[in-house]
């Protein structure tokens, strides 16, 4: 346990930002799972695939994904809604 005032408060505002970042990718999982289920599905393909795109993009902008990870995710959602139609 920090004893120094500036690493007690390290200490919290890492906890605070780590339950942050573990919601959103939670989060962000969720929603590229409803994407998948989407396109297999045959039902609002083009909606869920498009919420999933933003998405990813906002965890790349907040830095919970690398941007060519990110890149990488948004191709593999277009093939899919490209190879469903």
């Amino acid at each position: 346990m920090p004893n120094i005032k500036s690493a007690k408060k390290r200490v919290k505002v890492n906890t605070t930002k780590a339950a942050a970042n573990k919601a959103r990718k939670s989060n962000l999982k969720t929603i590229l799972k409803k994407a998948d289920a989407a396109v297999a599905a045959g039902e609002n393909q083009e909606e869920a695939i498009k919420v999933a795109i933003k998405r990813v993009d906002q965890a790349c902008a907040h830095g919970l994904m690398h941007k060519n990870k990110a890149a990488r995710k948004k191709s593999q959602l277009a093939k899919k809604l490209n190879s469903a139609e």
